[in-house]
């Protein structure tokens, strides 16, 4: 059984050191951290990324480490998620199509002891991939200046988690995650007369901690429904980490490099959610966030300085709501056991554009979870999922993308004790 253990532990481990963070062709991923990422797992993804107040012991959750503690006492869970995305680019009549597959997350899952559950893994914090350029025509003297904008990169975090049970409806948990990874953007602008050729290049390299915090509150209120409230707290702080602009002319050689000492720094965040249970066959769920973007400062270059600032982000909203609906779990019928999920989302950007607020997110999902029946059980779990996100804002680009997960949970029951009679 240690074994067993053991060698999920190098899965992980083998998992990071192969891991392709989740792909992104989003132009808006320029912005801040870049895109940021669903840390939801294939059961909270059909339901759009619910999952504060799920409480289930056949699944992992790593929304809440609160629910850690009811991982079911017998089994060990594996999950594993990829996903492919195709992105609509759009800007007044003009129109791009792009796409990007990627590995998504792997999480193990298991009980440690009585009423404490452990869970460690891999997930994504934020995604940076994007390069197009623009013309602008000056004058005859000028010309037409090109800017080339590129950007890749992002962060992840691998982290490893408790849950812990101490009263019979309350239990709480955490997640300690190591966060690293690294952003580089480049914006290099040519003139046809060559009157100049500049490249700026700004790059950061983050290898710090997470830490987030999770409480969950289960009320049974008659014998088939129960009522669950879950709240998470994260952690801000800085990343100890060196922002780098280094300014170019590429037609001269000439170049300065500026430096920003722990320039980056994680917002408090903050979620609530609650969740409604009826005879294990229907769920619904709906949770909100905020995260205090609004009260950190972020590197801009200004005025032929680099330097921190105010106001370049802004706080961030999330609503979320999802259901998952079971027919019959003990029925024959393979459809009967089929998990059917919706959900939908809104929310705010955490940063400016130029300015103005960035790109508000409306999306909507729908998946199904087909159980899969092997030699010991039918607990593991294929689930698909389609998730539809539009992004956008007045006088800016429009992108809609469609995105779909195929995630595989392995529900084994390593710890079973066995009986020969």
């Amino acid at each position: 059984m240690n074994k067993k253990i053991i060698a999920s532990f190098l899965l992980a481990a083998m998992t990071v050191s192969t891991y392709a963070q989740s792909g992104t062709n989003s132009a808006y991923s320029q912005y801040g951290f870049g895109v940021l990422a669903d840390h939801s797992l294939s059961a909270n993804r059909g339901m759009n990324g619910v999952g504060l107040a799920m409480r289930q012991g056949n699944r992992a959750n790593v929304l809440n480490p609160a629910s850690y503690s009811a991982v079911d006492s017998i089994t060990m869970i594996f999950d594993m998620g990829l996903a492919g995305q195709i992105t609509n680019i759009k800007e007044g009549k003009n129109s791009v199509n792009a796409n990007n597959a990627s590995f998504e997350y792997a999480v193990g899952s298991f009980r440690l002891l009585k009423n404490v559950g452990f869970t460690f893994g891999i997930i994504p914090f934020s995604n940076v991939g994007y390069n197009y350029a623009h013309e602008q025509y000056l004058d005859e003297t000028n010309g037409t200046v090109t800017t080339t904008m590129k950007g890749s990169g992002g962060l992840r975090q691998v982290f490893i988690g408790a849950g812990w049970r101490f009263l019979k409806p309350l239990s709480v948990g955490f997640n300690l995650s190591y966060l690293w990874g690294s952003i580089d953007r480049t914006v290099t602008s040519s003139s046809t007369v060559d009157m100049y050729n500049l490249q700026k290049t700004y790059s950061a390299s983050v290898r710090n901690y997470k830490l987030d915090f999770g409480l969950q509150w289960q009320q049974r209120l008659s014998k088939t429904d129960d009522v669950t409230l879950g709240v998470t707290i994260g952690l801000g702080h800085k990343l100890g980490a060196d922002p780098t602009l280094v300014v170019a002319n590429t037609s001269t050689s000439q170049s300065t490099t500026y430096t920003i000492k722990n320039g980056l720094k994680l917002p408090m965040t903050y979620a609530a959610g609650v969740a409604w249970q009826h005879r294990h066959s229907l769920l619904i769920e709906a949770d909100v966030k905020m995260q205090k973007w609004g009260s950190t400062e972020f590197p801009v270059y200004e005025n032929n300085d680099y330097q921190l600032k105010s106001g370049i982000l802004k706080d961030r909203y999330e609503v979320r709501a999802g259901a998952e609906w079971t027919p019959n779990r003990m029925s024959r019928n393979l459809l009967n056991r089929v998990n059917y999920r919706i959900g939908a989302g809104y929310a705010t950007p955490y940063y400016k554009i130029n300015g103005q607020n960035g790109p508000k997110e409306l999306s909507v999902s729908a998946g199904f979870g087909f159980p899969i029946q092997n030699g010991w059980n039918g607990r593991s779990m294929l689930s698909i999922t389609g998730q539809w996100v539009q992004t956008s804002a007045k006088g800016l680009l429009k992108e809609n993308a469609f995105r779909l997960t195929i995630g595989m949970t392995f529900n084994e029951r390593w710890f079973q004790k066995w009986k020969v009679q």
